[in-house]
């Protein structure tokens, strides 16, 4: 493999000549050494070494995105939108997977400190853990305190700039539409009790809920992962405890889909014996069958505004941005069933 001294003699100049050239550096160099060393680089297949590169510039050209999975289609979506502005800003992104594992998230930060990033951009919910927000809320204020910059997506209380999608809204407007159809027995299907995304979604329900003169008992609220597989395995265990509800509002689509796979394996017609509601508006909500009603979050538009956020003019003020949630009627809900419930057998 061709080293830089190798470049710098094909060219016939000085190793500080090549760097300068293939680095960018904005010191000068002729046009006519500057070629010398492009055929030369060209010649030899010269790979520069990049962390090479972030040490000796002075400015720095890598993001870190902490994300909870990005094979997640929310993940996925918020992600494809934070690249697209990082790319025009002509950056780089890391993307680090937690799994939703806090300590694997407080040591991404410290990671992605380490290789000096320009900024970090937390994606995902926040979590009901003090000693953990305490530990995040230091690392941050460090990273900070080098020139570091850090945005947030669907984060409370944290450091830095933050892109809130309306969580608390969208459930607010999934409740009320399930009881203007008519439903009053109405089971959910939540995501993890530890994240601040699943308690903002319930009180947004239990709100329509409370104004349509209803209740949500606990014994129709099952918790899952915020996956098909546990959203499929929620419903069942739904519909075998609450066998009356006649709606299901699940909080994201993932689950949703799990459910609608259980109510077909049960035999349970959507929408006629059971309405089935989402939540996040991803892509293959509109190709299920039936279409998946479901609350709309531009996704994309989340991570596109929290980069530009990261990457833009600071400010000496934390800066909130937020992205409303709006209702998608399709053809998974209906007003409920007459007579027998769907859920008994």
């Amino acid at each position: 493999m061709a080293t830089l001294a190798d470049v710098a003699r094909r060219a016939g100049v000085s190793a500080a000549t090549a760097s300068r050239v293939i680095s960018g550096s904005a010191k000068p160099v002729t046009d006519e050494l500057r070629d010398r060393v492009r055929r030369a680089v060209e010649e030899l297949h010269y790979v520069p070494n990049a962390h090479a590169q972030l040490l000796a510039r002075a400015d720095r050209i890598a993001v870190g995105v902490i994300v909870h999975d990005v094979s997640d289609p929310y993940f996925a979506e918020i992600t494809r939108g934070l690249q697209r502005v990082a790319t025009e800003h002509g950056r780089l992104c890391i993307i680090c997977n937690t799994y939703r594992d806090p300590d694997r998230e407080l040591a991404y930060v410290d990671l992605l400190r380490a290789q000096q990033v320009a900024a970090i951009v937390l994606t995902g919910s926040g979590y009901h853990d003090p000693r953990f927000s305490r530990l995040l809320a230091a690392k941050l204020r460090a990273f900070e305190q080098t020139g570091g910059r850090v945005a947030a997506i669907g984060r409370h209380r944290l450091a830095g700039d933050s892109v809130l999608p309306a969580n608390e809204e969208g459930g607010y407007l999934a409740g009320a539409e399930l009881f203007r159809l008519g439903h009053r027995r109405i089971g959910v299907v939540a995501g993890p009790k530890v994240l601040t995304t699943t308690t903002d979604r319930l009180a947004g329900l239990r709100r329509a809920a409370k104004e349509s003169g209803q209740t949500i008992s606990p014994r129709r609220v099952v918790y899952a992962d915020f996956d098909r597989d546990s959203g499929a395995a929620a419903a069942a265990e739904l519909l075998d405890a609450a066998p009356g509800i006649t709606a299901i509002a699940a909080l994201n689509d993932a689950m949703a889909i799990g459910v609608l796979a259980t109510l077909r394996a049960r035999k349970i017609a959507v929408p006629a014996q059971m309405s089935v509601l989402g939540f996040d508006d991803m892509p293959v909500a509109q190709d299920v069958q039936p279409a998946l009603s479901t609350i709309h979050l531009g996704m994309p538009e989340l991570g596109m505004r929290a980069m530009a956020l990261a990457l833009g003019p600071p400010d000496p003020n934390p800066r909130v941005e937020l992205l409303p949630a709006s209702l998608v009627r399709r053809d998974s809900t209906a007003p409920p069933p007459q007579g027998k419930p769907a859920g008994k057998a």
